[in-house]
Parts: C-alpha cells; sequence; structure tokens
C-alpha cells in the first residue's frame, strides 16, 4: 500500500471522529484551543491503538488465510465504506449534534472515552485489514493517530461555523475513500 493510499486511509478513519466533533463544537458556546486540542489528542491516541491491536490479530491469522486476504481486505472496507455511507444519509444522522458540552468531571471524561472508542471502531476492523495487506502498521496507525487528532480539533473549533452538515458530508466521502482503497487491494491481487 503506497504512502498516498495510507495518507487518505488515515483521512477516512478519522472522518466520524469528525463528525462527532463538529457535533459538539456546535453545542459549545466557545471553544478555547488548548481544550480541543486536548480532546483531539485523547481521540487521536485511541484511534492510533485500535488499528494496532486489530493488526496484531489480523497478523495472528494471516497464515491460516493468507489465499485469500486480499477478498478479507475488500469486504472489511466495503462494510465500513458502505456503513459510513449509509450513517451519513440516515435522517437523524448522530443524536451528538443536540449534545451539550461535557463538564469537567470523571464521569465527562469517561463519557469522552467511550465516545473516542465508539468512533475507532471502524479502525480495528482496519487493522485486520492492513495486516492482510502487508502494511507497515507504525506508520499507519501513527497517520491515523495524527489525522485524527487534527481532525477533532478542527472540528471542535470550526463546529459552531459549519454546522452538523458538513459532518455528514465527511461520513459519505470516508465511506467512498475505504470502498476505492478495498477495490485497489484486490485489483492488485488479482493482477499479480
Amino acid at each position: 500500500m503506497s504512502f498516498l493510499a495510507i495518507l487518505l486511509l488515515a483521512l477516512a478513519m478519522s472522518t466520524d471522529a469528525f463528525a462527532v466533533a463538529i457535533c459538539r463544537g456546535v453545542s459549545l458556546k466557545s471553544t478555547p484551543f488548548l481544550g480541543a486540542l486536548k480532546v483531539g489528542i485523547l481521540f487521536g491516541f485511541v484511534e492510533a491503538i485500535t488499528p494496532l491491536l486489530g493488526w496484531l490479530i489480523g497478523y495472528i491469522a494471516l497464515q491460516y488465510i493468507e489465499r485469500w486476504d486480499h477478498w478479507i481486505v475488500f469486504t472489511v472496507m466495503l462494510l465500513l465504506g458502505l456503513n459510513m455511507i449509509y450513517h451519513s444519509f440516515k435522517e437523524d444522522n448522530d443524536d451528538n449534534c443536540d449534545a451539550k458540552p461535557l463538564p469537567s468531571s470523571k464521569k465527562s471524561f469517561l463519557i469522552l472515552v467511550l465516545t473516542a472508542i465508539s468512533t475507532s471502531i471502524d479502525a480495528f476492523a482496519v487493522g485486520v485489514g492492513l495486516a492482510l495487506a502487508s502494511v507497515n502498521i507504525y506508520i499507519a496507525a501513527t497517520m491515523i493517530g495524527l489525522a485524527t487528532c487534527i481532525m477533532v480539533t478542527l472540528g471542535l473549533l470550526l463546529g459552531k461555523k459549519i454546522g452538523c452538515l458538513i459532518g455528514k458530508q465527511a461520513s459519505f466521502i470516508g465511506g467512498i475513500v475505504l470502498i476505492v482503497i478495498g477495490s485497489i487491494t484486490l485489483y492488485q491481487h488479482l493482477t499479480i
């Protein structure tokens, strides 16, 4: 997988967290940069760890499924992409657009961590696919984490200005990117 494909994958993986951040930003009266950056770092860290865990499981399973691994990569990317596209068209895309700002407490931090985990489940599945595609997982996970950190920080800061509509569009575009990457992976393996 080329550097450009990994970069596009990282951006696609960060779109759901970006959509959540925009919707959170809509509900905030003001968002200090440092606060937005802290949330971005948390989301980026979680988003970087989950593909590593998925890669580990995929790497262990690789010896058993090596003959049809490209079909698994394609299927995982296709299903994740279709899911993201589906959610971008759902009438009630996310209740996060009505969310109130999170106060500083242990309970709100736990909610924030759970939200970060829920937006990174797809990165776990992608990590499995990356193991099957023989990608340098450290570079990919770092890029996914950095992209998510930047996108969440920007989403929180820009949320008030651009609203939840762009969150749905970002999810749609991310879904298309995942489907394209899965299709390219399948094509490359079938033509070898």
